[in-house]
This record gives structure tokens, C-alpha cells and sequence, in this order.
């Protein structure tokens, strides 16, 4: 039986195919644009598992529609039960100005000690660790008790309809396991006296809004004939930029300032002003700390008009809402109601499209994170405090079927998160945090389900 030392060590000596591996999959275009067709990801399944059957890892693609595949595989442990779940996704946002990039959005470039490309990091980074880990724990022969299984869901850039929110309800034994690692955490933030990692214990919950403002046609010639929408949208959306959400300091990464040498007890009324001292030295940290501290309501798309000489009768904006845990949809309506009160012709339509969910921090799985990072690193110990995530992500599915679900890149602490521009122009991965999450993940299994 292959002790942990002789597995990382494989992964060292593996550099080479991972980086190969990363670019492969990124170099697949699995553009989701949220409307259908769309997704194509059921060629990154077809590669996935081509580069498992070398190694005799048996896997499936279940497609949820046409060309919508999701990849399922298993490593058998003795039980014949699922003991991990591996979770990433293998669909990309689209690119929106490819002549911004600095290499084609498509081409995996290596420069700068990392891998340029749409997907390197969100996520494709974690799809190359988790693939690599189990062809490392196949290799070596490492008898398992119980069953390490990947999963990689289509559709998450889009809400996971046809990916994990489908094997959810149709296939949910094929994820069932005590505990999972996904996306939304697992990255490094400066603390006092070094560094803490963010284990991502849940998210907040996700929104749209649909606002139609709504106005009377005319001539442009003649405008005062009718009444501008136009005008009442940017009402509207003035009211927003103005708007100013409830602070709350509920959520259990308010806990744990003491990491940042922020020696004050976070409340409602001080956060802003703890915000504001940290803002200079901890960038990253004020961020995180705005976030997680109020709801917040972003316009992003203003539909309207018909023609260039019509008084536009009709302006839709629409808005991406994050609530925290305890914030209902009902909690929404009353401040939209606040803030656009007076506005002539609006009305409003909530699509309520994640809810707030959560899993506890205490826990063996959340110390068995922390020690696998440890080793990993070489390092006697690193520290984890919990963290919300902003965004979304297919955690909430397995949540909702009781399996314990942190979400752990495990980036390098070398790798400045800052650098990784998931969703924007020149997202790209730090080779050092490919191998750095490959080795936690190999040494996570290797806790967890190896036969002692």
C-alpha cells in the first residue's frame, strides 16, 4: 500500500501531464450562453473519459438533452458505498471581447507560470485535479474502503437545470456520498502573521429581477406627445445606485476577524468603518467583508425601444440580486417597493433562482480539509476559517440531499486569487495551484477512504 509521501511525490512527477491535461480541456470551447442550444459539454465528457480509460476508471456521461452531457465516475471502494464526492463543472461563460485578450480565449497559452484561457480556472482547473487525482490513486493501487466518486455537471454557468439539478432528481444515487468538495472556496486570504484559507461553507442566495418601466409611444419629433420610458428607467436606476441594503454581520465569517488582526467585534453599526480600515492593506478582505455584510441589487441589462425615431414605450432592466442566509424573497419585495416607490409605470417579476443555503464549519470533514492542505504544502498545520460565497454554485443541489458539501480549490497560497479573472478577459490558473489541488485532493481520498 502506497503511503501519502510516495502519492504526492507521484503528482510531482506527474507536472508535466497535468498542465497537458488543463490544456486540453480548456482548449474544448464549452461555451454556455444560457440559451438553447447551448453548453456543448458533453465533448469535455468524451475527452474526460477517453483520459480515464487508460488507466481502467470506469465512468458514464448521462446527457440531460442533446450534447448536455454530465460525466459520472467511480473509484470502488470495498463497501461498494460512496465515501467523497469530487465536484466541478465543465461549462465556460462566453467571451465577450476576444481582441482584449492577451492570447486566444480558446488556446491554453502558457505564459508567466500560468494556463491562459475561458475556463482555466472556473473550472476546468478543478475538473484537471480531480481527473488527476483519481488516475494517481488508480496507479498506485491504493485499496479504498469506501467509493471516491467524480462528478462533473453541464449547465452551472446557467443554474445547473441540466447538470447537477438534473442528476439531483433523476439520478441522485449516482452522487450519493457522506461528504463532497466543489468550487466557492478554497483560496488564500493575508492574515496576520501570513496566511488563512476560505473554506466555503455555503452562499448566498440568487435572484434576477425583471423591471419594466413602462411610458407612452410618440414621435421622436415630437416627444412630449408621449411619455419617455427611457426617463423613468434611469429613475430607476438611480434609485438602486442610491439604494443602501441593511448591514448585517450574521454570518459566521463576522467570527473570526481576529485572523485579520481585527481585534473589534463586527456589527451592523461598525462594519462599514471596519470595511474602511482594512480597505488599504487588505484589498481582498474589504471585498469580502462588503459582501457578506448586506443584499445587494446590481443592474446589468437595459432592454427597450423599437426604433431610433419612437419615443420608447416600454424599458426592461434587468437586476442580479444576492441575499444573505436569512433574506427572503418577500424581505426583497419590501426594499424594491421602498426604493422605486413614487416611480410612475413599474412593475416587477422575481425569478428566485438559488436559495441561501449552508453546511456546518465544526466538523471531522472541515479538519480533514485542513490537514490534507497541510500536507499538501509541507506544512505543519494552515489555517481555515468559513466563509459564504457571493456567487452560486452546484453545492446547493447536493446540500439538499443531505451530503455535506464545502467548496475547496485549494489554490497555492503563491497564486494571488486576484490574478485568476474567472469570467473576465485573461482568466487563467497558477500552475501552482493546479498541483497544489491536485495533491489535497489526492491526500483528502487518502484520509477519508483509504484501508488502513
Amino acid at each position: 500500500m502506497p503511503d501519502l509521501d510516495a502519492l504526492l511525490a507521484q503528482v510531482e512527477a506527474s507536472q508535466g501531464e497535468i498542465i497537458a491535461l488543463e490544456q486540453a480541456l480548456v482548449r474544448i470551447p464549452s461555451v454556455n450562453t444560457g440559451f438553447m442550444p447551448t453548453g456543448d459539454e458533453t465533448p469535455v465528457c468524451e475527452y474526460a473519459r477517453g483520459f480515464l480509460r487508460e488507466d481502467g476508471i470506469a465512468s458514464e456521461i448521462l446527457e440531460s438533452a442533446p450534447n448536455r452531457g454530465n460525466l459520472i465516475a467511480r473509484l470502488e471502494g470495498r463497501s461498494g458505498k460512496g465515501g467523497l464526492l469530487l465536484m466541478s463543472h465543465t461549462d465556460v461563460v462566453p467571451v465577450e471581447e476576444a481582441g482584449k485578450w492577451r492570447f486566444p480565449p480558446f488556446s491554453a497559452t502558457i505564459a508567466e507560470g500560468r494556463v491562459f484561457g475561458r475556463g482555466a480556472s472556473d473550472c476546468k482547473g478543478l475538473l484537471t485535479a480531480h481527473l488527476m487525482a483519481l488516475r494517481i490513486l488508480k496507479r498506485s493501487g491504493l485499496r479504498l474502503r469506501d467509493s471516491l466518486i467524480l462528478a462533473s455537471g453541464a449547465d452551472e454557468e446557467h443554474g445547473g437545470r441540466y447538470g447537477f439539478g438534473w442528476m439531483a432528481q433523476h439520478h441522485p444515487g449516482k452522487l450519493a456520498a457522506p461528504f463532497a468538495v466543489n468550487e466557492g472556496g478554497g483560496t488564500t486570504m493575508s492574515a496576520a502573521g501570513g496566511f488563512t484559507y476560505v473554506l466555503g461553507v455555503g452562499e448566498k442566495g440568487r435572484l434576477q429581477v425583471e423591471i419594466d418601466i413602462k411610458g407612452a409611444s410618440a414621435h421622436a419629433s415630437t416627444p412630449w406627445q408621449g411619455n419617455n420610458a427611457l426617463y423613468r428607467a434611469a429613475q430607476v436606476v438611480t434609485r438602486l445606485e442610491e439604494y443602501e441594503a441593511a448591514r448585517d454581520t450574521s454570518t459566521s465569517f463576522f467570527q473570526h476577524l481576529s485572523v485579520f488582526a481585527v481585534e473589534d467585534r463586527a456589527s451592523p453599526e461598525n462594519v462599514d468603518d471596519l470595511i474602511g480600515r482594512v480597505q488599504r492593506d487588505n484589498p481582498r478582505l474589504a471585498s469580502v467583508m462588503r459582501a457578506l455584510s448586506r443584499m445587494t441589487v446590481t443592474p446589468t441589462m437595459v432592454r427597450g425601444g423599437i426604433k431610433s425615431n419612437s419615443v420608447p414605450e416600454v424599458v426592461r432592466v434587468t437586476c442580479d440580486v444576492r441575499t444573505l442566509p436569512h433574506q427572503s424573497e418577500e424581505y426583497l419585495r419590501g426594499e424594491l417597493d421602498r426604493a422605486l416607490a413614487g416611480i410612475p409605470g413599474v412593475e416587477y417579476q422575481v425569478d428566485y433562482m438559488s436559495v441561501p443555503n449552508a453546511s456546518p464549519f465544526e466538523t471531522e470533514f472541515a479538519r480533514r480539509i485542513q490537514r490534507a492542505t497541510a500536507r499538501a504544502l509541507g506544512l505543519p498545520e494552515v489555517q481555515m476559517i468559513p466563509a459564504i460565497s457571493t456567487g452560486f454554485t452546484d453545492s446547493r443541489f447536493t446540500r439538499n440531499l443531505g451530503i455535506v458539501t464545502y467548496g475547496f480549490t485549494g489554490s497555492h497560497p503563491d497564486d494571488d486569487p486576484m490574478l485568476s479573472f474567472a469570467h473576465g478577459t485573461n482568466e487563467s490558473i497558477g500552475i501552482k495551484s493546479l498541483m497544489n489541488s491536485t495533491k489535497i485532493m489526492v491526500a483528502l481520498a487518502h484520509d477519508m477512504l483509504a484501508e488502513g
